[in-house]
């Protein structure tokens, strides 16, 4: 299997956007595991298990999202050896990759379903929708050691420069969880436990079509079981730089998590509307999350090589190629929210909800496709503590103490609450471009980083 893509040679925004296009297809189906259990269940079920699917894949989503992030680690090391020309090294990488994230799944797949219920009281999930929230996790901590695989598979396929093997095996469990879906919530009436147990499946089967694949079409460097194995300089360095990501990802979701148990105190059906307005927005924040993945993997493969300028160029080229997709959603989302939650409520008044959080959520379009691919540059630079610390101050400085005024207001609005989150990325971009020109006037005096 030859590597699909060499970033440090030719021209720039091609390569950049035939990587990106699938790390978006890729990551708009695996943002339909949760879309579709909440669109399924908002036509078929009733508005507490709404609540508690929204409640409870915010919860999972927020582990994944640090699982992916600390993954991340991998994806670096790999392109930065491939730069180097060490990619022979590849091998041991993926065996040390895979011993460590091994422990991890074991100790999640053991906590989870044991704090399911002390996580949903943390939420502050409504008494109507507490069981069905707890039995959500549950059963999807259950199935952590598949969330952990995927995600392990994914980052090494995108540090080899292959984005769409993994866009193959997560469109063939997208299609298993709508299956499963329909037929445990639409047709059994299993409510949010049915939603779950088909995420749970779904992933699995993404997992087994991603080793079959594997197994078929090898790697761009030898592998084999004697790889497997604890190798202290390499897991030492894939956890410092992936660390630092994953652990700006728990205190940014932590911070979100706050955010959705304020409003959950609330009632029901504010608890309701900001878990449509969630789903929609993981799915329009999708375009600069691809590029934050493109710009890792591409700006890892050129800082190896040495080539800095070629990196900072396809930041550019990442930024204005993602500006204009931006300002569709900002439009869509601000004078046409309503349309989108439709899609995952039939209830006038959680649409309201919804609709109105949503408005918040357009301005903070304009602002993600500058921050997502400068931290997806700084990544694949290795500067992964300052990503770290960037996302820290946006969380803790300004998201959870702005959603928490708004929430004292009287009336309450949604649209108030919402803009914690643009006020939150505003703050990280100038970080970002502080950061940017400061770290460009010290390569161009040749000064170390």
């Amino acid at each position: 299997m030859a590597r699909e893509n060499d970033f440090t040679t030719g021209k720039i925004l091609g390569p950049l956007l035939r990587f990106m296009l699938p790390v978006l297809f890729a990551m708009f189906l695996q943002s339909m595991y949760g879309a579709v259990d909440l669109m399924i269940v908002g036509q078929f079920a009733e508005s507490r298990d709404v609540s508690a699917v929204s409640t409870g894949s915010q919860m999972m989503m927020t582990i994944t999202n640090i699982v992916m992030s600390f993954a991340m680690g991998t994806t670096i090391l790999l392109g930065q050896r491939i730069g180097e020309g060490r990619g022979q090294e590849g091998g041991e990488v993926v065996g040390s990759g895979i011993c460590l994230f091994g422990a991890i799944a074991a100790g999640l797949t053991v906590l989870i379903p044991m704090l399911s219920g002390p996580l949903s009281r943390v939420m502050n999930a409504p008494e109507e929708a507490f069981a069905g929230t707890a039995s959500y996790i549950r059963i999807c901590g259950f199935g952590s050691v598949f969330i952990i695989a995927y995600n392990l598979i994914g980052s090494v396929f995108r540090g080899i420069g292959d984005s769409r093997t993994p866009l193959m095996t997560v469109f063939i469990a997208c299609v298993s969880n709508i299956a499963g879906d329909l037929l445990l919530v639409a047709v059994f009436h299993m409510g949010a436990s049915g939603a779950a147990v088909a995420t749970v499946l779904a992933q699995a089967v993404s997992v087994v079509a991603s080793l079959l694949i594997l197994r078929r079409r090898g790697l761009p460097f030898g592998f084999s079981r004697a790889d497997i194995r604890f190798t202290a300089p390499i897991i030492k360095r894939i956890t410092a730089l992936g660390l630092p990501i994953a652990f700006q990802d728990v205190l940014i979701g932590i911070s979100f998590l706050v955010l959705l148990a304020i409003v959950n105190g609330l009632g029901l059906v504010p608890s309701a509307g900001i878990g449509v307005a969630e789903r929609v927005c993981g799915i329009i924040m999708l375009i600069p999350l691809a590029f934050m993945q493109a710009m890792a993997a591409f700006a890892a493969q050129n800082i190896g090589a040495g080539q800095y300028e070629r990196a900072k160029k396809a930041l550019w080229y990442a930024i204005v190629v993602s500006a204009l997709p931006a300002v569709c959603m900002f439009a869509l989302n601000f004078f046409r929210g309503d349309l989108l939650a439709r899609i995952f409520s039939n209830d006038p008044a959680v649409i309201a909800a919804g609709a109105d959080y949503l408005k918040a959520y357009a301005v903070d379009c304009l602002l993600t496709c500058f921050l997502f691919c400068f931290i997806g540059f700084f990544n694949g630079m290795g500067m992964t503590r300052f990503v770290m610390l960037q996302g820290i101050a946006g969380a803790f400085l300004v998201r959870i103490p702005v959603g928490y005024l708004m929430s004292r207001e009287v009336p309450v609005s949604m649209f108030h609450i919402g803009l914690a989150t643009p006020c939150s990325t505003l703050l990280q971009v100038i970080l970002c471009l502080t950061c940017y020109f400061l770290t460009d006037r010290r390569f161009r005096r040749r000064e170390p980083i």
